[in-house]
């Protein structure tokens, strides 16, 4: 699945504001559930698995790139979404190359699909290791712009 099949425009959040990662992955879990794509019922067990998942090894990438993610029985489909961190500081992510992220992609895969998790994974991270596509996703001023962005990162 291509990771603008995944991340619409109504789950990219711009000039998003988290303090540290671990107020990101919550406010990232939150926004599925506040857009319908994650059952209210499941927020919690989401949260804690993803909290749990970056407790154990951080997902923080190189490039300014951030992939927090988990893997449950409990969901049927894959979902995502996209926080954009617009301060030039960043968030401190333990990320491979010590520098700050600005782009957190938050995945949920359901647990039986191991392969899809894989692919989704390098999916994203091949499209987001474009410095074009870092670049225009941290000038976007909206969404359509910014989802614009993804496809044409995918090309």
């Amino acid at each position: 699945m291509k990771p603008s099949e995944l991340i619409e425009p109504d789950s990219l959040l711009l000039g998003f504001d988290p303090t540290d990662k671990w107020s990101c992955i919550q406010d990232l879990v939150q926004h599925l559930c506040d857009i319908g794509r994650l059952d209210a019922g499941l927020v919690d067990s989401v949260r804690e698995a993803v909290l749990s998942r970056e407790r154990s090894m951080s997902t923080g990438m190189e490039e300014g790139v951030a992939i927090p993610h988990a893997a449950l029985d409990d969901v049927s489909e894959v979902i995502a979404c996209l926080g954009v961190v617009n301060r030039e500081e960043g968030l401190e992510f333990e990320s491979i190359d010590g520098r700050p992220t600005r782009l957190v992609v938050l995945l949920v895969i359901p647990k039986s699909q191991k392969l899809l998790h894989i692919r989704t994974l390098a999916d994203i991270a091949r499209v987001l290791s474009k410095d074009l596509v870092r670049q225009e996703l941290l000038n976007a001023t909206d969404p359509d712009r910014a989802h614009a962005v993804l496809v044409a990162g995918e090309a």
